[in-house]
């Protein structure tokens, strides 16, 4: 049976309890454990897939076509292994699979009721998870202890271990200590007042991870440690680190694998070498290379958080440090004039949906294209690509994608037939991994290194096939397909040294130590660019 490790979290949001779960995760698995991981969102959506990317970031899609939160990114970048939609629960979901069984009589008539019909489907969710070929499932309760909405969540991971047994069951609890300026101290109480919320609840943490600015002294562990009635070894500081790639060493240093492990009485020894040697190179990355991000939703960094980890992966592969320009796809226009492009090394155009930002997005394409700017569009990123080209290499004056102009004479992008009548948001997309065929000798062949490559897709609009001839007439390339030659996967310019788009979404599978190929090619090209920069000037 496998055992698990309940995350919580008090105080307040974005302590990061995600991170702190991941980093527990590839310590777990560099003491040769099998480790998987799982996320329990309060909110009420099924999943969030229909929400605004300002509500709630980025939705991370799994292979097998999950939109899930965010925090299963941190999940896989961490333990290298790749979730399932069975790794993301929301109360929405829950109380849907309920109702369901509800309105087919699966309860004989009873009254339905919090306790047991949804305490029990969560649990269900857990041991969904909890599969034979797993030693240890992590499960981070989203939201923070005192939420209302959290309730049935702590109420099922109570009587969680009621039913698995006290040696399987470890709960780790998040808190922060701030520092008040005035007094000049950090202060314990915040951890004291959370930690009581928790217990009131019936749970009492194993293991309470303290946030902090800067690191906490001995004797405020101590003092939490008998305010909260948890040993003083168990008492784990988390002060910021510099990356969050450091955090596994500041965890196991702290000795938070040590005592999660002596809690499930698993006895395993780690080879913490590998991981060190990465952070090392981590650290040795210090080539500057510019890298603008031209975005619709750049106010809310965390709407872009996989693409920025798969660039800083590339930057990690080539030894370079990335500095992100964070670009307004609204202003592209506007800042062209002002030369702003200009100081770019590379250009990242990723997904969104939706008008606003089109004509920014196409004319940063364009920029890239007729100034040689290596650039790498992603889903959307690649449709405005190709109406850049329909439009100013072709000639096709009004080309565009019938999601933004529904009467264009030239769709160059357009609806699959397939997909025309389904009226549900939810079921319309194109989701999860697909196979592409790559064209050999083509950029894309090359940077892969293999003839048959798997991404990860969430999208509507597809490159439209009838106009594929005009393109490849006229230097463009459809370096990717799917295995029947009916939809386009990948783009390129061929006389550019790297003008690259994916309908996929590849930044959902780099990984850390292990960077994404169509990634490190944008960073070489971007290398190679910033090397001769002084023979390039703004065309557009």
């Amino acid at each position: 049976m496998p055992k698990h490790i309940f995350v919580t979290g008090g105080v307040a949001s974005s302590l990061g309890k995600g991170l702190t779960a991941s980093a527990l995760g590839r310590l777990l698995k560099m003491r040769g454990l099998r480790v998987t991981m799982q996320k329990l969102d309060p909110y009420i959506n099924v999943d969030p897939g229909t929400m605004n990317p300002f509500e709630h970031g980025e939705v991370f899609v799994t292979d097998d076509g999950g939109e899930t939160d965010l925090d299963l990114g941190h999940y896989e970048r961490f333990i290298d292994e790749n979730l399932t939609r069975a790794s993301n629960a929301t109360t929405g979901s829950i109380y849907q699979a309920v109702l369901a069984a509800e309105r087919r009589g699966d309860y004989l008539g009873k009254t339905v009721q919090v306790i047991p019909h949804i305490t029990d489907e969560i649990k269900r969710r857990i041991h969904r998870v909890s599969t034979d070929d797993v030693d240890v499932v992590i499960t981070e309760v989203g939201g923070t202890v005192g939420d209302i909405e959290i309730l049935p969540f702590l109420e099922a991971i109570r009587q969680f271990r009621n039913q698995a047994g006290r040696d399987n069951v470890c709960y780790i609890h998040v808190t922060l200590v701030p520092f008040i300026g005035p007094s000049g101290e950090q202060k314990t109480k915040p951890t004291q007042h959370s930690v009581t919320e928790l217990r009131s609840r019936g749970i009492q943490p194993d293991v309470i991870v303290a946030r902090s600015e800067e690191p906490i002294s001995q004797s405020l562990k101590r003092k939490i440690s008998n305010q909260c009635d948890v040993p003083e070894a168990n008492v784990i500081n988390a002060a910021d680190a510099r990356n969050i790639y450091e955090l596994p060493l500041i965890m196991n240093e702290e000795g938070l694998d040590t005592v999660v492990c002596e809690t499930l009485r698993l006895d395993t020894t780690i080879d913490l070498s590998p991981w060190q040697e990465f952070v090392r190179r981590v650290e040795d990355s210090t080539i500057p290379v510019r890298i603008g991000l031209i975005g619709k939703y750049v106010d809310l960094q965390d709407a872009y958080l996989s693409v920025v980890e798969s660039l800083k992966h590339a930057g990690f592969h080539h030894g370079a440090k990335i500095e992100l320009d964070w670009i307004q796809a609204e202003e592209v226009e506007g800042l062209l004039a002002s030369g702003r492009l200009s100081q770019l090394d590379g250009i990242v155009i990723p997904g969104g949906f939706g008008p606003r930002g089109i004509e920014g997005k196409i004319a940063a394409a364009e920029f890239a294209r007729v100034n040689k700017v290596p650039c790498l569009g992603l889903c959307l990123g690649m449709q405005v690509m190709t109406i850049e080209y329909a439009r100013h290499v072709l000639g096709l004056t009004n080309a565009n994608s019938t999601e933004f102009d529904p009467a264009t004479s030239h769709p160059v992008i357009d609806l699959m037939h397939d997909q025309r009548d389904v009226s549900d948001k939810g079921g319309t997309m194109r989701l999860g991994a697909y196979y592409a065929v790559l064209t050999p000798g083509s950029k894309v062949a090359q940077v892969y290194g293999e003839p048959v490559v798997s991404e990860r897709h969430r999208h509507r609009y597809e490159f439209n096939s009838a106009y594929r001839s005009r393109f490849e007439e006229n230097g463009f390339l459809c370096s990717g397909t799917s295995p029947d030659r009916r939809l386009v996967e990948f783009i390129e310019a061929v006389d550019h040294p790297y003008w690259v788009g994916t309908q996929a979404h590849p930044e959902f599978k780099s990984r850390p130590d292990r960077a994404h190929p169509l990634f490190v090619g944008l960073i070489g090209a971007a290398l190679s660019n910033r090397a001769t920069a002084g023979r390039r000037s703004s065309n557009v």
